[in-house]
């Protein structure tokens, strides 16, 4: 069985996919319950309360940890989750990290995050960590108000990143936890081009057939949005990444192709998939 963190999110819903639709037995945690694929059991949990993971990790061959807001909260304990699935009998985790951990080591939520990879190194278990960068699902973000007014508002509309499908990150999050081959590896996700916020908001405009407008916001402005959702650590990681992206930033990672064979999608095909949230 497979433990699945974050399974309704964008990268864990096609994650649980995935893995059932590859005929494995999935378990899926989330804090709300939602529909899932036939098969799957689905388990309330918040991983804030490592704990209440137990019962979930009794008898999981592997698990997927997804470490979102709970890592950042100034009690947490994510390193805990580690030793809890070691002590369950859990034989190997594959983690989802952030590119930003190599490209911006000092950054507060890097520093915290490199910490978990560490602990995961040394856990003695098989695992794996995936680095995306930039998600091409952050544009989800921009949805009402092209709904609504047909704008898309964002900071640095001229500096672009290489953001990477979710989909993708979930396929080489499935490859590694079902082949061996992937075990001990650390792959670094990005999209196969660099496409800035304003690249995006013409992509969008092009695919309904109608204009949309793009205002670019300070970094004030959205750091002030981003802290409706994030910490204010995280959403200042962020901007300084999307707005002064260094070399490493830019540089389109050859993992996803590495361990797919295939090239990453570009956001034109993230957004054909989830063009009914813009309309």
């Amino acid at each position: 069985m497979i433990v699945v963190t974050g399974a309704t999110g964008n990268v864990g819903r096609p994650l649980t996919q995935a893995l059932a639709d590859a005929g494995e037995q999935v378990t899926a945690v989330s804090r709300r319950a939602v529909e899932m694929p036939d098969g799957v059991r689905h388990v309330a949990a918040d991983l804030a309360d490592p704990a209440g993971l137990a019962p979930v990790l009794d008898g999981a061959k592997a698990l997927f940890l997804l470490l979102s807001g709970e890592l950042h909260a100034p009690d947490a304990r994510p390193t805990d989750i580690i030793d809890l699935a070691a002590a369950s009998g859990v034989r190997r985790i594959v983690l989802l990290s952030s590119q930003g951990v190599s490209t911006r080591p000092t950054g507060p939520s890097r520093v915290a995050m490199r910490a978990v990879e560490d602990a995961l190194r040394g856990s003695g278990l098989d695992w794996a960590v995936v680095r995306p960068g930039g998600f091409a699902s952050n544009a989800f973000a921009w949805a009402e108000s092209v709904r609504t007014r047909q704008t898309v508002a964002a900071p640095f509309g001229d500096v672009g990143v290489p953001v990477v499908d979710p989909a993708d990150i979930a396929e080489v999050a499935a490859a590694c936890l079902l082949d061996d081959r992937h075990t001990g590896g650390v792959f670094e996700l990005t999209g196969p081009e660099v496409i800035t916020p304003r690249q995006q908001a013409e992509t969008i405009a092009a695919a309904l057939g109608t204009p949309v407008r793009f205002h670019e916001l300070t970094r004030e402005e959205a750091k002030a949005a981003m802290t409706r959702f994030v910490p204010a650590e995280l959403a200042d990681d962020t901007l300084d990444i999307i707005g002064d992206a260094t070399p490493a930033e830019l540089r389109i990672s050859p993992d996803v192709e590495r361990v797919l064979g295939r090239s990453p999608r570009p956001f034109n095909s993230w957004l054909t998939r989830n063009i009914a949230a813009f309309r």
